[in-house]
């Protein structure tokens, strides 16, 4: 068992929202128009967890094709038209967040304008009022701990009293560099396909403290989080 911390550290895409899938399959149609080939399996491994800055970033490293201004965008707007009609919450997000009996936050890559709309179209943005955290409050996103680190100050709680709950190497990475407990969540339909080998992440050859691939199983290995 581990020591129940006092606050919990929710990434967002593919820990509280289920959104992984359709945001690789939006950017793997986009990028096909710029003579990019890549699949699921690709983008869980490069892009997964990373701002979207990030990601275009190592289009150009990796493939030497600088992006359009308007990428960015576009890639948006496609997004938000399939979120509509196919964005759901991870199944048990809501339990999880009925039964917490210490205080809670989201700490993500994505923009402001996109957690704030995945968040309304589930209907749980009440539940995270005032204490949404982006990318783009810090210098250095994921694997940098900085976004992590000014969740804590913000928070006013002390790094090695927080826990994260991550589904990327990244995201671990970054919790593991700000000194927290880190919780690998593999129950999001992105992993779904994946073996069972513990994630490498990088710098922390032990992994996170935890993997689970539901919620009631962080209650069953952190008892003291529960109401």
């Amino acid at each position: 068992m581990l020591e129940a911390p006092d606050l919990l550290i929710l990434d967002c895409d593919g820990v509280v929202i289920d959104s992984e899938v359709i945001s690789a399959s939006t950017l793997i149609g986009l990028l096909a128009k710029w003579g990019i080939n890549i699949d699921t399996e690709f983008v869980r491994q490069h892009f997964l967890g990373r701002s979207f800055p990030t990601v275009t970033g190592s289009v150009y490293e990796l493939f030497s094709v600088q992006l359009p201004e308007d990428f960015e965008s576009a890639y948006r707007q496609r997004l938000f038209k399939a979120f509509e009609t196919e964005l759901t919450l991870v199944d048990g997000i809501e339990r999880l967040l009925d039964r917490l009996a210490i205080p809670h936050c989201i700490a993500t890559s994505s923009s402001p304008v996109r957690v704030n709309r995945s968040l309304e179209l589930t209907g749980v943005r009440p539940r995270f009022e005032g204490r949404i955290f982006t990318a783009s409050e810090v210098a250095t996103g994921k694997p940098a701990p900085d976004l992590f680190l000014h969740v804590a100050d913000k928070m006013q709680v002390a790094p090695d009293k927080c826990m994260v709950i991550e589904d990327s190497g990244v995201g671990l990475e970054a919790a593991l560099s700000a000194g927290m407990q880190a919780v690998w969540f593999t129950g999001g339909s992105h992993m779904r396909k994946m073996d069972r080998a513990e994630i490498e992440v990088a710098g922390f050859p032990q992994g996170p403290h935890l993997r689970i691939d539901n919620f009631e199983a962080l209650f069953e290995h952190v008892p003291g989080i529960m109401r």
